[in-house]
Order: structure tokens, then sequence, then C-alpha cells
């Protein structure tokens, strides 16, 4: 993940074709409708925050041309309430939308900049963000059918980069915690208790599930991959939640009316389950993306990405908003 930085870009590329799409609701927001439902999370104190997204570019040397950048962008959820309450488009800027496995993506487009020449697309959101407590009753929940599981839930059962899905350590680790379990909540309960007891947090470049597990150590994307590749294999829909430096991860349970919830947990801070004391925005929520401008490959985190012609100095903006 980056935030806001500058960097000095030489790209030989075509100008792309305009990404004008309009934006319908979001397939990730469509999954947690049930935000107000007593047997799901619940809703703690709120904080609100002003936090700015988008992207600036400048010509540093010589004129630039035919420049395109992706800028994805948070979107609501239960926990998660959004306003837009600024704008600042340059006029040489044309944006459209587009909805990538069900992240919002701002799609900024350059036709031209001369020598010295600056333009932006910067959105100023307030944000809502609420802390999620653990449910009261916790014995009402059961393990998901894999078989009937809703159709954007599936994915979450799957592969994604560096949470390795059946891997053989994988399910090795998985026997170690077989044991009759009053409650599908004590069975995830228990993965979690063990890949913070297993695995000891420390920062270092990012490793993956399965080089986590053999060394016993690993940073914050990597216990959480950890838990997500284990919950996956033992048919427990998991993915990773994406909030500015950070990342947690959130498990899949249903009530006993046959109804699915999505929990969070936090796997380096104190011990958190169920539940969450995070206020910073939600990003994204996932782990396996196909960015627009390389379908061929897979992102845990869509990430930002500008090309153009010409040496264009540009920056990501993904920070806090100066009041």
């Amino acid at each position: 993940m980056t935030n806001g930085h500058w960097s000095l870009a030489i790209g030989h590329w075509p100008f792309l074709v305009a990404l004008v799409l309009a934006f319908g609701a979001s397939s990730a927001s469509a999954q947690f409708q049930e935000g107000g439902d007593p047997k799901g999370p619940r809703l703690g104190e709120a904080q609100v925050q002003r936090w700015q997204f988008g992207l600036s570019v400048q010509a540093a040397a010589g004129p630039c041309r035919d420049m395109v950048g992706y800028v994805p962008l948070p979107s609501e959820w239960p926990e998660q309430q959004l306003a837009v309450v600024a704008e600042d488009f340059s006029p040489a800027v044309r944006t459209g939308y587009e909805t990538i496995d069900g992240v919002k993506v701002m799609v900024v487009q350059i036709a031209q900049l001369a020598p010295g020449g600056e333009a932006k697309a910067l959105i100023t959101y307030e944000v809502h963000r609420h802390g999620l407590l653990p449910p009261e009753k916790t014995d009402i929940y059961v393990l998901p059918d894999a078989k009937k599981l809703p159709k954007n839930v599936r994915p979450y059962l799957m592969a994604s980069p560096m949470i390795e899905v059946k891997n053989p350590k994988i399910k090795a680790a998985l026997k170690e915690l077989q044991g009759d379990f009053p409650s599908a909540w004590k069975r995830v309960e228990a993965i979690y208790e063990y890949v913070r007891g297993r695995v000891e947090f420390r920062q270092g470049k990012v490793k993956g599930a399965v080089a986590a597990l053999r060394d016993g150590s690993g940073g914050v994307e990597d216990l959480t991959s950890l838990f997500i590749a284990l919950c996956r294999t033992a048919d427990i829909p998991a993915r990773t939640v994406w909030v500015p430096g950070h990342c947690y991860p959130e498990f899949y349970l249903e009530d006993d009316e046959g109804k699915g919830h999505w929990f969070p947990c936090e796997m380096t801070a104190g011990r958190n389950f169920g539940g969450i004391a995070e206020h910073r925005p939600v990003i994204e929520k996932g782990d396996n993306f196909h960015p627009p401008y390389a379908r061929r490959e897979r992102q845990r985190f869509l990430s930002e990405y500008f090309t153009g012609v010409g040496q264009a100095k540009h920056r990501f903006y993904r920070v806090p908003a100066v009041q």
C-alpha cells in the first residue's frame, strides 16, 4: 500500500480509450446490508474524519501527453458512511468511474500538459467510521455450507496472492486444530488463537501465509493472510480489510436463521475477536483483484497506477485532509 508520494515516471504507452462508466451499487456494498441486524456486528462509537483521495500531475521536463491514472476510492459499508465535501478537478482533467471487483476506481485522463504545467483530480470525503463490537450471543452461529454460499461470498474460499489455500502446510496446521468445539464461533476463535500464538509479529517484507507459518514470524499482512488461509481451507469464508497503513481479516458465519454475517478481528494489536476498535477509513475489502491496467495480474490490494508519455511527476493522495 502506498500513501501520497512523489515519483518520476517515463512511459511510452498508447493513449487509453476513455473509461467513463456509470457507477452503480457495488457487489461489496450489497454484502453488508445487515449492518443494523442485532445478530451481526454491533456498531460502536463513530469518529468523523476528512480524507482526500486523488492524483496530481506535473510536466517535470518538457511536454507530457496521453496520461492516465487509476485511483481506488472508498465505499460505504455498514460501519462506514461517506459524504463528498469537496472536489478539485483541473480543466485539463477528464474523469470517469469503474467498479473493479467491488472497488470503485476513479479513472483520470489528461490529454496533454505543457512544460511545467500541472493538473489534479482530488476528492475530499467526510468519513463517519464506526468501531465494531462483537455480538452479545455467539452460540447462534453455524459454519456455512460451502456449496450454498451466495455468489458474492464464494470467492472468499479461494486462493489469493500469498494466501495459499489448500497448501499442504496449511492443511497440516489445520489438523493441529481439530477438536470438539462447542460452536462455530469457538472453531474460528481457535484458528485466531493459533495464529497469534504460533506466529510472532515482526515487521518486514511481506512473505505470505505459508512463509509466516514456516518462519514463525511475520508482519501484519502475513498474520492476516495465515488466518484467512486457515479459515478458507476449513471452508470458512474470510477476506482482508484494508485501511490506511494497516489491514485485518473478516470471517463469515451464518446465524440460526441462515443469514450470513462478516466479523472482524485484529491480528497484531490487543486481542479483538469478532469486533475491532478501528476508525481509519475502509479503503477496500478483498485480496484478489484484477487491475484494469493489467487484467492478467492479481493483486492483494488494488493499487493506484499512472502511465503517460513524457516525464510526468505524479502524486497519489490517500491522506487526511487539511482542515
